[in-house]
């Protein structure tokens, strides 16, 4: 039987991004729940409004993706405040975070820090260290997998309360050197730590990606 002239103007499925079986199952679920009652109801939201960084804040946006369940890519934008997002980012598991551009045969290092610590105005612990992993290799990269020595174990966004919006940044640096690590001191705290000192130690250049996101603390709603 031929196809018909709507089906073969279907455009093709884009290239998505590599998520875990766990969460695909988890957002199907949750949405055939939400519009179970949303029908039953009659209920219709008001839309949820993703705001983009100020420009003093998007230098950093240089090609690097960080996808959250629900959220998507959240690279220069703020967490919105609806749909309970900025108490979720509290509680999920790390991102895939990707780069598009990696070289298929090189090594990065990825480094999730708070600048902020403890509030934008009085930043005197900063970087707060969120997530530190090397020897990533890139075709894991490339496809949003972030699989080599953790460093530094995944710690969620998590503001204080009072202290406003922080900053979230993700850098990815090429990794030369064969063995990374950290120093005695450096594991002591994951706050105060010299990040400078970090790159230069091991000669990291320039990130070769970066991003971040804004959150605050979900009582100052």
């Amino acid at each position: 039987m031929a196809s018909s002239p709507d089906a073969r103007r279907q455009p093709p499925a884009p290239n998505l991004p590599w998520v875990p079986a766990s969460w695909t199952m988890r957002l199907v679920a949750a949405a055939l729940w939400l519009g179970l009652v949303m029908v039953a109801t009659g209920y219709k939201e008001d839309p949820c409004v993703y705001e983009a960084l100020v420009d003093e804040d998007t230098g950093l946006c240089k090609g690097l993706e960080v996808l959250y369940p629900e959220l998507g890519n959240v690279g220069c934008m703020v967490i919105p405040k609806c749909n309970n997002f900025r108490k979720k980012i509290t509680r999920w598991t790390e991102p895939l975070v990707k780069f598009p551009g990696a070289s298929e045969g090189a090594k990065y290092i990825l480094v999730m820090v708070d600048p902020d610590a403890p509030s934008r105005l009085n930043p005197k612990a900063r970087f707060w260290r969120h997530w530190l992993v090397a020897d990533i290799k890139g075709s894991d990269i490339k496809k949003g997998r972030v699989q080599g020595q953790e460093l530094t174990a995944y710690l969620p966004p998590n503001p204080p309360v009072d202290t406003g919006f922080h900053r979230y940044q993700f850098f990815l640096y090429h990794q030369e050197e064969k063995f990374i690590f950290l120093l005695p001191k450096e594991n002591t705290s994951r706050g105060s730590w010299k990040m400078d000192s970090f790159v230069t130690r091991y000669q990291l250049k320039e990130p070769v990606a970066s991003t971040q996101f804004k959150t605050q603390n979900v009582q100052e709603l």
